[in-house]
């Protein structure tokens, strides 16, 4: 009869087990934004989306249109409050009721939404005054999904990296005290609760292009074999510069006594190209991260991280396609695995069973070593005049004599020229500002050059770097 009990005791602890690996299995899935005025249609995209074996795909809203198109697909679906609603349905319960009446349950169960984010890195890209109310909106939400029953659907909040005040080494990851204890503490006690994940951005890119000198290339990319650092208080060893980025926050939590809230990578990748200063954006490197990020969260048994061995790390690859109307510098319109017409920046499975030997070549990376020399910022080819004429007044409204040498009678003057005047306003716009966060953009108006656009007695200002 004991043996029995025991067997019984152990069919139902690995019933559990599957249960449990079946909701976070180590299936990875797609980031599909929407920043583009020349994306394909959300029927075209779904069908892109399952052709590169994606299982899961995370929206950064609740579009109807894209819903539609996954109703009775396979695929599991997160989706999302946007930010400017955050702070109304904080304090409203109603609110939260009717979000979740007109935006899920139109769709559920047929669209099998499993996830619903609460903001996307609020803390990073909104005002301080909407940081206290991403907790009381997830708990007003949370409320409306139990109200109509739906709890398969986990509630969460994106969060990237800029969280944190220390972050090297993983062991001293320490969230900002700005908001460790009125903000991150209370939300962890939420996830804890709730049995949901924390949603954590990790983008190896951006250290590694920031300190490229210290950094070998290979680390971030999952690339080297003899490189390994080891954490001086955890004895830990690390391989990779993704498993030190995720280890960081895990120890972040643990020092808000939170050692065991679930990790959900919810948007990772490589940019695949970018402005002539931003070193390493390229196609090689991209599908190089991808590829190998992939094999590891795909793995089999899970790999996890050093803090946690073994763990399954579900995860969301950035992004489905290259966004042409994503603000900020050039990588951010280049994270894409698909270009805008549908077709593959370069070969990728996010199911991790493709081996690389069956991809085709790819380019060498040209822009691995920093841009040494002087860059310009000129009108882009083919914009609208009316615009470009409002981003040249904003250039030439900042002060320090930005825009004197285009006033009539001086040397960079030519009164038929709208583009050359907007050209020189945004060089001598970047070259003053750039050292404050000024971009090369202008709401894609303008784009950086390493070619002169200096014309006999007129002189264009420029960034040397």
């Amino acid at each position: 009869m004991m043996l029995k009990m025991g067997l019984l005791s152990l069919f139902f602890h690995f019933l559990f087990l599957s249960i449990s690996s079946g909701e976070i299995s180590s299936q990875v899935g797609i980031n599909y934004g929407q920043l583009g005025d020349n994306l394909p249609s959300p029927e075209k995209s779904v069908k892109l989306i399952q052709s590169i074996g994606a299982k899961r795909v995370k929206i950064y809203d609740a579009n109807p249109d894209i819903l539609n198109a996954l109703r009775g697909t396979d695929l599991q679906v997160s989706i999302m409050v946007p930010n400017q609603h955050v702070t109304n349905i904080s304090t409203n319960q109603k609110l939260a009721d009717s979000w979740i009446q007109s935006n899920v349950l139109p769709f559920y169960p047929k669209v099998k939404i499993r996830y619903l984010l609460v903001g996307n890195e609020v803390i990073s890209s909104s005002s301080k005054e909407i940081w206290y109310s991403i907790v009381p909106a997830m708990r007003k939400i949370k409320n409306a999904l139990n109200t109509h029953r739906l709890n398969k659907i986990k509630v969460g909040t994106s969060m990237a990296m800029d969280v944190l005040e220390s972050s090297f080494p993983p062991s001293n990851g320490a969230f900002r005290s700005d908001i460790a204890d009125p903000i991150v503490k209370p939300m962890l006690q939420f996830l804890s609760r709730t049995k949901s994940f924390y949603f954590l951005d990790v983008y190896p890119y951006f250290p590694w292009s920031t300190d490229s000198n210290n950094i070998n290339l290979d680390y971030p990319l999952f690339e080297s074999r003899t490189i390994k650092y080891t954490d001086p208080v955890s004895n830990l060893t690390y391989s990779n510069l993704f498993d030190q980025m995720v280890d960081s926050v895990i120890f972040a939590m643990e020092k808000l006594g939170y050692p065991d809230v679930r990790i959900w990578i919810a948007e990772t990748g490589w940019p695949n190209a970018g402005d002539i200063d931003q070193i390493g954006a390229n196609i090689y490197n991209a599908a190089t991260y991808n590829r190998n990020v992939i094999k590891k969260l795909t793995a089999k048994p899970p790999v996890g991280t050093p803090a946690r061995p073994g763990r399954v790390l579900p995860s969301f690859i950035f992004a489905l396609y290259n966004e042409n109307q994503k603000p900020g510098p050039g990588t951010e319109r280049h994270f894409g695995l698909l270009y805008p017409n549908g077709s593959n920046v370069y070969g990728i499975d996010l199911s991790g069973k493709t081996p690389d030997s069956a991809y085709e070549p790819l380019p060498k990376p040209t822009n691995n070593e920093p841009y040494k020399g002087k860059i310009w910022c000129v009108a882009a080819r083919g914009v609208n005049a009316s615009e470009l004429g409002s981003a040249l007044s904003y250039a030439c409204s900042q002060g320090n004599k930005t825009c004197d040498p285009i006033q009539p009678g001086k040397e960079c003057f030519k009164p038929d020229s709208l583009v050359w005047h907007a050209s020189y306003a945004f060089s001598s716009y970047w070259s003053q500002f750039r050292k404050t966060g000024a971009t090369c953009y202008f709401n894609g108006l303008a784009t950086p050059t390493a070619k002169d656009p200096s014309f006999r007695r007129c002189k264009f200002p420029s960034v040397t770097l």
